[in-house]
């Protein structure tokens, strides 16, 4: 009803007859995308129409809702340009209407998803968290499940410990490409899987693994902690200590079997920690703007440790991964310092 009585006012005022936003075609919508760091992505469906399908990155803020604006003032900036889109285009042009008038500049998706996915543009089931690199380059990582990641880079797929069964199941085949580089921590089944592995790899993938985990398969590359390696488009990766340190749970997690893994990409660095505890290498971890721990007690962090290790690595932003029943709900403030985002990576 507040959402009718809103179209209402603006109509009366004879607003709708002046449009103010801006239609884009899924090109032009692609390419905004890509090369604005500023943006923010908005799918105006329902959130039952957006857990089937969205594009990777968005904030769901249903149009149909009576709260509308009222979510949209709370998580939208002013000073950001706006991109939205619905199924067909249509919603969202009504709700780019009201956008406009709010005072936000906005860009609405002709066609919709609909044609977005005609044109071969990725529409992903899971949360994706966006960022840039200095040269506003976007680096796009996406949530999987527990420990599996991906991070998208320069046309590059980057899948770290993908595993379909453990958990809710997932179809890598019908929901990822072949990946160009695919990265495995350690040899425990919710980490490696080699039927997936498979299900990844193409002519050109390269895989990337701890040594015990390479003897168990029979194939990829062996790195050791404390090295590194070059990757396609001037990506470096480093191989760090993962290991418990707890008495009683160094069988877990022996020290000097597992792999952390730090990425730079264009100077933007992300710590995948692995399987560990706050370990003393830790402290050598410098610049991070992404961190993933694992809060997974007893045999990774209790969120003390994550707290512990957050405040020695100092990343700019910190997701808590791996945390099955772990109660991480009092990490953000623990952390007021530093950019902790609580997603569904359970």
């Amino acid at each position: 009803m507040k959402r009718l009585l809103v179209i209402m006012a603006f109509s009366f005022l004879g607003l709708f007859s002046c449009k103010g936003y801006k239609d884009l075609s899924v090109n032009e919508f692609h390419t905004m995308l890509e090369s604005n760091p500023s943006v923010q992505l908005v799918d105006a469906r329902t959130p039952e129409e957006f857990a089937q399908g969205h594009l990777g990155g968005a904030v769901n803020i249903d149009w149909r809702a009576d709260s509308f604006a009222q979510e949209a003032e709370s998580r939208l900036d002013r000073e950001r340009p706006v991109l939205i889109y619905c199924r067909s285009g249509r919603r969202s042009a009504e709700a780019s209407v009201v956008l406009d008038k709010l005072g936000y500049k906005t860009y609405n998706l002709s066609g919709g998803i609909l044609a977005w996915a005609d044109a071969g543009k990725r529409v992903t089931l899971y949360e994706v968290e966006r960022f840039w690199t200095s040269a506003g380059k976007p680096v796009e990582i996406t949530l999987i499940k527990h420990g599996s990641l991906e991070i998208a880079y320069q046309g590059l797929s980057i899948q770290i410990d993908p595993v379909a069964g453990y958990g809710r199941h997932t179809d890598y085949a019908a929901e990822f490409p072949k990946a160009d580089v695919i990265l495995v921590t350690h040899e425990h089944p919710d980490h490696l899987e080699e039927a997936t592995l498979s299900v990844l790899s193409g002519e050109t993938t390269t895989l990337i693994l701890n040594e015990t985990s390479r003897s168990r398969i029979g194939r990829g590359l062996a790195i050791h902690n404390g090295e590194s390696m070059s990757l396609p488009d001037g990506i470096l990766l480093e191989a760090v200590p993962a290991y418990n340190t707890t008495p009683g749970r160094e069988m877990f997690h022996p020290k000097g079997n597992g792999n952390g893994y730090v990425l730079t990409l264009d100077g933007f660095r992300i710590y995948v920690a692995g399987d560990t505890e706050d370990v003393p290498e830790m402290a050598g971890l410098k610049d991070i703007d992404v961190a993933f721990l694992p809060v997974n007690q007893p045999y990774t962090m209790t969120p003390e440790q994550c707290i512990a290790a957050a405040r020695v690595i100092r990343p700019r932003v910190l997701i808590p991964y791996h945390y099955s029943q772990s109660d991480i709900s009092g990490i953000p403030a623990a952390l007021p310092d530093i950019d902790v985002r609580i997603r569904q990576l359970q």
